[in-house]
């Protein structure tokens, strides 16, 4: 069986610099004029668009609430079978799931046999980090910690007092990284960059400068080198989904500018089995193309309230498209460009498309957040909430369409169903099963 090096970069908690060395790993291996895969635990959008720029190569979503452990393998070797290395990041601390560690760091090297590689914040830590390492290491039989990587750590003294302490807990200590300002990432909501690239491209390869001079990346890639565990699982048509040749091709419409671009590789590549996949721009264009579907994913569309609410022809051809029966995808920020309007962080409302009879708001904001499963006629769909604004006025309730959360709680969360629209806050993951959307929308 073939090996190669291949790891998940985890912490015991947010805010340990994963990211950060992700990146700069990433590019550093990049480099070295290797292939690099990156793929990211958990629904996350933003972490693999930030990938895609220090690697050239897309980061694939692997999530265990979302998928199911077949389809994550099967994107595991899909996306690997070509790579020199594959590198994944993980989310949160090492064990946090969504219930204990289920769909956690921990589950998805567990479940994909690949080291884990600790990323460990110890600037105020000296030999005590022995105790956090054994207990990382031995809270789970069923994962390996091959090395770690200690974080702001400003001097060398410093670190060989840790190097002892990873060395007595038997863990490769691959070395250590001083703090450095220019290469923190921009806030991860107003100040991502991610069309210009321009900040980013410079934090990334300063990122990448620092990895090589205090990271020992030939250990690394030696000590997590391991059996590429799924060479030998056949490639699921989930992964390669081609039209139905027999049936009506359709034309399914992406809304995608800087207000609406959250969307997984893997939902695309799934819409594209029902036809030909068309890009447009609610914020720039003025001419709505002929669609059989359009997917309006989230976004940022409140940082784009003006541009949005003054497209005014993009806004009546969308509400006549609805009129006339055409069908609609929408999820979280595109849920809420078909509302009636949109307020800012001031309370000063924007007019939307009204298509839905609800507005929403910035003003008052409250995070929701987690995993959802949703039932409608019979069809379940899962997905994950990430949303600031809410409902200003409390929408109609389809008690029909049941939510549950992680926890299999019974929720009382608005999803509009027609026949032609399914619009909720939730970001929708059906890049295993397109015949669900197909089902609710097309039949």
């Amino acid at each position: 069986m073939r090996t190669k090096p291949q790891f998940l970069i985890a912490a015991p908690h947010s805010g340990a610099g994963k990211t950060t060395v992700t990146l700069g790993i990433l590019r550093a291996l990049k480099d070295k004029e290797l292939n690099v895969q990156p793929f990211k635990c958990g629904p996350d959008y933003l972490d693999p668009k930030l990938h895609s720029i220090a690697s050239g190569k897309q980061s694939i979503n692997l999530d265990r609430f979302m998928m199911d452990d077949i389809h994550i393998r099967e994107l595991y070797q899909a996306y690997g079978e070509s790579a020199d290395v594959l590198v994944t990041e993980g989310v949160m601390g090492l064990f946090d799931g969504a219930v204990k560690m289920e769909g956690s760091s921990a589950d998805i090297a567990r479940l994909l046999n690949i080291p884990i590689v600790l990323i460990v914040n110890a600037k105020a830590m000296a030999y005590s980090v022995a105790a956090l390492l054994l207990g990382f290491k031995t809270l789970c039989k069923d994962i390996h910690i091959a090395g770690v990587i200690f974080n702001f750590v400003d001097h060398e003294s410093h670190y060989l007092l840790l190097k002892a302490a990873a060395e007595d807990v038997g863990i490769t200590a691959l070395g250590y990284l001083p703090n450095n300002s220019a290469i923190q990432i921009p806030s991860r909501h107003l100040g991502l960059k991610t069309e210009e690239g321009i900040d980013l491209e410079s934090a990334i390869e300063l990122a990448a400068v620092h990895i090589k001079k205090y990271i020992n990346l030939e250990e690394l890639m030696r000590i997590t080198a391991a059996p590429f565990v799924n060479s030998n699982l056949p490639v699921s048509v989930s992964l390669n989904k081609q039209p139905d040749k027999q049936g009506k091709l359709k034309t399914i419409l992406i809304a995608k500018d800087a207000a609406f671009n959250f969307t997984y590789a893997e939902n695309i590549k799934a819409l594209s089995a029902l036809g030909t996949i068309r890009y447009f721009s609610p914020l720039k264009d003025e001419i709505l193309p002929v669609a059989d579907l359009i997917y309006f994913p989230g976004g940022y569309p409140e940082l784009h309230l003006e541009a949005l609410s003054r497209n005014q022809m993009i806004k009546d051809q969308l509400f006549t498209y609805y009129s006339n029966g055409g069908k609609i995808l929408a999820e979280c920020g595109g849920m809420m460009y078909l509302g009636k309007s949109i307020a800012d962080h001031q309370g000063n409302a924007y007019t939307m498309t009204g298509i839905l009879a609800f507005s929403t708001s910035m003003q008052h904001k409250k995070l929701s957040i987690g995993y959802k499963k949703i039932s409608i006629e019979g069809i379940t769909l899962k997905g994950h909430e990430f949303h600031y604004s809410q409902f200003t006025e409390i929408p109609e309730v389809n008690t029909n369409i049941k939510v549950w959360n992680a926890r299999n709680e019974l929720l009382q969360l608005p999803v509009y169903h027609t026949n032609n629209i399914l619009a909720s806050y939730f970001h929708f993951y059906f890049g295993n099963d397109i015949g669900a959307i197909e089902k609710l929308l097309f039949t």
